[in-house]
């Protein structure tokens, strides 16, 4: 077994660099495709991040993702399909909720969870009775995903634990040895995973934030739309099995110790700045993640700007990529800006939160001055 474990661990990974990714030529394609179709794995870029993919519906190709990521096998995994049809074989009911927001946002960076059918293989689930299932809008992937002829199970093509890859180089970190190819299609959009919806049971549920906020989910539902409460209290107690991605394990966290700090900017601007102090006397490496409009405000510590709160979408596109810099600069401790918790703030507060394992300090100006 030792020696099965140390092949694939020494793997020869390939990477092929797309031409042009909006237009993919299928050329280029034809080889991951036959790799996935035939049981092996393949990372490639979406729009949301990039993802390990493997065929959905075998499940000794299931297990391999699970082996190189070092993911637990409860975590369930994410079908991503390349048109509607494809949806079909693998679920046993489309609720009508679900097909009103397939219609809204597929293809998109929307995952929904639906009752499964036999076809599809509890090691692909998480043992659980539902799938999820997503159509990605990014050309290339859905290029891919239509050339291999199967679903493709497809998580974050990182360690798992780690925060997410947004360029082909993160997944070249990560996974390097460990599969047999990387589509290289440069850096992706969005920058945070699919919001997940639950529409397998009598009402929906959010189970994970993403680009399609809540407040977008509602207004197509016509009502608005929960969310799980382990996004807010936190993640799940270890005898649950998680029904989606990221509910239960540690996720997006750098190796350095990470804290947010919450409250008005001027309390917040403050009280990072006194923490970073008093570890930098103490000779740790100190990060600090703020926003364009707060980066002049911090005299020490590597700072690194996430993007401006004007623009949510920026913070969301560089949030994996300033973690990963941080674990490249040995950073001993974070400390970090909090964001918004509505719209897409949700989705960036929720990555930053389970990032930090739930450690957040709560600040207000006049704790500060005194």
């Amino acid at each position: 077994m030792e020696v099965k474990r140390k092949e694939q661990r020494d793997m020869n990974t390939k990477r092929i660099i797309l031409k042009d990714r909006e237009n993919p030529d299928s050329e280029q394609l034809k080889e991951p495709a036959k790799i996935l179709r035939e049981g092996g794995l393949v990372a490639f870029p979406t729009e949301t991040v990039y993802g390990l993919g493997a065929n959905a519906l075998n499940e000794e190709a299931a297990k391999k993702i699970y082996e190189a990521k070092g993911r637990p096998s409860d975590n369930p995994l994410i079908a991503h399909i390349a048109d509607f049809n494809d949806l079909l074989p693998l679920v046993t009911k489309v609720p009508e909720a679900g097909r009103k927001l397939m219609e809204a946002f597929w293809p998109g960076p929307l995952t929904l969870i639906f009752p499964k059918s036999s076809l599809v293989p509890y090691g692909t689930t998480g043992g659980l009775d539902t799938v999820a299932v997503r159509m990605p809008a990014d050309p290339a992937a859905s290029a891919l995903i239509r050339l291999a002829g199967v679903p493709i199970a497809a998580p974050s093509a990182n360690t798992s634990g780690r925060p997410s890859p947004t360029t082909a180089d993160h997944v070249w970190q990560d996974m390097n040895g460990k599969i047999q190819m990387i589509v290289d299609g440069g850096a992706v959009g969005i920058g945070v995973e699919s919001t997940i919806i639950d529409v397998s049971g009598e009402e929906p549920m959010i189970l994970r934030p993403g680009a399609v906020t809540q407040e977008m989910a509602s207004a197509v539902l016509g009502k608005e739309i929960c969310l799980d409460p382990a996004i807010i209290s936190g993640p799940l107690k270890a005898d649950v099995k998680p029904k989606a991605p990221g509910m239960k394990y540690k996720h997006y966290a750098p190796k350095a110790d990470l804290t947010l700090i919450e409250g008005e900017t001027d309390a917040v601007v403050l009280a990072i700045n006194k923490l970073a102090e008093e570890k930098l006397e103490a000779g740790y490496r100190v990060g600090v993640i703020c926003t364009d409009e707060t980066s002049d405000l911090y005299p020490g510590g590597i700072i690194r700007s996430i993007g401006s709160r004007l623009k949510e979408e920026s913070v969301a596109h560089n949030l994996y990529a300033v973690l990963r810099e941080f674990d490249d600069l040995d950073a001993d401790y974070i400390f970090s800006e909090s964001f918004s918790r509505s719209h897409l703030g949700q989705a960036i507060m929720n990555r930053l939160t389970k990032a930090a394992g739930y450690h957040i300090i709560k600040v207000d100006r006049e704790e500060q001055e005194e």
